[in-house]
């Protein structure tokens, strides 16, 4: 047995080898690698995920330290994919990690060529940007899935997942759909969203929003469950 082998052991016994091949075969994307999508990103290389390319500008802030997987005192500084695929590489060294130090914009949204995906992570907090992202992700064969607002919540019981369009309780994605429905432009395709129906705990003066660690990661592992929930099934 090879080390890659041993390392995914227990997600065989549990899928199967036919399972683990097609998720080894699928390609994702995750943009935003922060509190959300940093620990996509873990939980998805633990399941045994070998393509992933992972994308985000910022480098790590000691803010970060409380809820983003890759930040520690040791980390503060340095770019957060290239910390974040490092700490990735030391679970699978086999695994195919691209990191993208750019921005997800109108202006570089053509550089990421999201049609050769399988899984496109929308983990972004620009609401322009996002609703962007949706849009242009729905035109493509990939199959998305989709953050909410992990910010002020701290009830992880109320984690649910829903098609956008049914999503309730959550302000980001009534802004997105108010966006979408002003700009008479909307996604040409169904996606599934991971949001929390929890009220908003309220902010502290002109602060930005807190967020806590088990709430965003739980945000992340819950998008990682769809995208392998969905690699394993067999194609009809």
């Amino acid at each position: 047995m090879t080390e890659e082998q041993a390392i995914f052991r227990r997600a065989e016994l549990l899928l199967g080898d036919d399972a683990m091949s097609r998720i080894r075969e699928k390609r994702v994307i995750i943009i935003g690698v922060g509190g959300v999508g940093s620990w996509c990103a873990e939980s998805l290389v633990r399941s045994g995920i070998t393509k992933l390319t992972i994308v985000d500008s910022d480098r790590v802030s000691v803010t970060n330290i409380n809820r983003q997987l890759m930040a520690t005192t040791e980390t503060v500084g340095r770019v957060k994919v290239d910390a974040l695929r490092e700490r990735l590489l030391t679970i699978n060294p086999a695994a195919d990690i691209t990191a993208l130090q750019q921005i997800f914009t109108a202006e570089t949204a053509s550089k990421f060529a999201l049609e050769e995906y399988d899984y496109i992570i929308d983990a972004i907090d620009s609401l322009k940007d996002k609703a962007l992202l949706i849009l242009m992700a729905s035109h493509t064969k990939a199959r998305l899935f989709s953050s909410m607002g992990a910010a002020l919540k701290l009830d992880p019981t109320h984690i649910r997942v829903a098609e956008f369009w049914k999503v309730q309780g959550d302000p980001l994605a009534r802004a997105l759909r108010n966006r979408f429905k002003r700009d008479r432009h909307f996604p040409s395709k169904k996606f599934r969203c991971v949001y929390s129906d929890e009220q908003p705990q309220p902010r502290h003066h002109d602060a930005p929003c807190g967020s806590i660690v088990h709430v965003t990661a739980s945000f992340g592992f819950m998008l990682a469950g769809l995208v392998i929930q969905d690699a394993v099934k067999v194609e009809e």
